[in-house]
């Protein structure tokens, strides 16, 4: 992983999506694409595309699991960006309430290490 800089960090999060996807997978920990489209209500496309300029950031890492691809920060992110990420969530969670709802609601949520969606 290169390292790690200020303009990387909110050059990552100056878009709305990838604001929340990053909240919402900083607040759960990980969660699967199927997840993120719920929480967010947004196409898999758009969610896809939004996660795929995360990774390239190197903010998000990703597996997979079967056919099935899971995010969550990258293992290597210096602890500032994960103490940036927790203070704004903390602070905005509100911001994310709907998606968390939406996530709570989900039917068929996946279980992690099991067959997704």
């Amino acid at each position: 992983m290169t390292p790690f800089d200020p303009p990387t960090l909110f050059k990552s999060l100056a878009d709305d999506t990838r604001a929340r996807l990053a909240l919402l997978v900083a607040s759960e920990g990980e969660l699967c694409v199927c997840e993120l489209v719920c929480a967010l209500d947004a196409s898999q496309p758009k969610i896809s595309r939004h996660l795929a300029d995360l990774r390239k950031s190197g903010l998000f890492q990703d597996r997979r699991q079967g056919q099935w691809v899971y995010y969550r920060l990258h293992d290597e992110l210096p602890a500032w960006v994960r103490h940036v990420l927790d203070v704004v969530r903390s602070a905005n969670q509100g911001w994310i309430e709907d998606g968390l709802t939406r996530l709570g609601r989900m039917d068929d949520r996946p279980v992690r290490r099991a067959s997704c969606c």
